[in-house]
């Protein structure tokens, strides 16, 4: 079985400063493609350290205005 790999993108200090970003649906689509027991990682550094996603990764927020 293969790995599903998300590659991360550090393009700021808070949300604000990163640009476009795909929406839940957007995301979901794309993850319905795959088999539903393929597992899936965070690939940082261009594969150089990698991370698990568990449910707890997953969280929702607003901005902190001091970001």
């Amino acid at each position: 079985m293969t790995n599903v790999y998300i590659d991360s993108r550090r393009d700021g200090y808070s949300p604000s400063q990163c640009h476009d970003t795909m929406t839940v649906g957007e995301l979901i689509d794309i993850l319905s493609q795959y088999d539903e027991d393929q597992p899936v990682y965070i690939r940082n550094d261009n594969g150089y350290t990698y991370g698990s996603v568990q449910m707890d990764s997953v969280t929702e927020g607003e901005e902190d205005e001091d970001e």
